[in-house]
């Protein structure tokens, strides 16, 4: 088994992300350095991340949070914030599929299954994730229709997103929206190109599936049923 697959079935990363990681130097093989993640790890190899001794998760597990607001996404943190894996308790080394900034709660994924986590977030399989945005006054139909095209959101970058619904009650408007790209802060860049205000962000699902009674902070094993929802995700939306 090649040493990025190694380390995604692991739970450390997806296979993509696994080859930065060991070209950064966080991977030995029988105690040295090793930065090719083609290296053929044999049975008899005992690998480390992060100093770690780790082997590829014979069980698969899919967890749905409920993310809420002021918590990090990430496996670990350097300035001691509250993670999302603090959240979780468990054997399984997980890690999150994709991000949710600070302040945006909602639907995350969180996986020990490397192959998984290359499909949910690899950009050409175009998986969908719904937003409800509370706004400051409306979004006008000429902006949804530019929306739909791609709007520059600056960093050289285009923000694109469908407008499902949105309901306006005085001056807010809470509008749901389906990205399909994942770029970094993507809809706060997108709303202030458009000159909104946004009050909060919440994703209520991801490819399909969506938060159910969850409340903040809460989670869930999700079902095989529900895993193969997620894998065929990009064909059904």
């Amino acid at each position: 088994m090649r040493l990025n697959k190694f380390l995604a079935q692991a739970g450390i990363a997806s296979r993509r992300k696994a080859d930065e990681l060991i070209q950064m130097a966080t991977t030995t093989v029988n105690g040295e350095l090793c930065l090719d993640p083609a290296y053929k790890v044999k049975d008899s190899d005992i690998v480390r991340y992060d100093d770690q001794v780790i082997n590829p998760e014979k069980e698969k597990i899919v967890i749905l949070l409920h993310k809420p607001r002021g918590v990090i996404t990430t496996a670990k943190d350097t300035h001691d914030r509250k993670t999302v894996l603090d959240l979780i308790s468990g054997p399984a080394r997980l890690v999150p599929v994709g991000r949710l900034d600070k302040n945006t709660t909602g639907a995350l994924l969180l996986s020990n299954d490397g192959n998984l986590h290359e499909y949910l977030t690899h950009p050409r399989n175009q998986i969908p994730k719904d937003y409800d945005a509370v706004i400051e006054g409306r979004i006008t139909p000429e902006q949804i229709a530019k929306l739909k095209r791609g709007i520059y959101i600056g960093d050289r970058e285009y923000g694109q997103a469908e407008v499902l619904k949105q309901n306006t009650v005085k001056q807010r408007s809470t509008v749901t929206l389906r990205l399909r790209q994942g770029k970094k802060r993507e809809i706060r860049r997108i709303m202030h190109r458009l000159k909104r205000k946004l009050f909060s962000l919440k994703r209520i699902r991801f490819a399909g599936l969506g938060l159910g009674d969850l409340a903040p902070g809460q989670y869930r094993i999700i079902t095989a049923e529900e895993i193969q929802m997620l894998k065929k995700s990009h064909l059904s939306s």
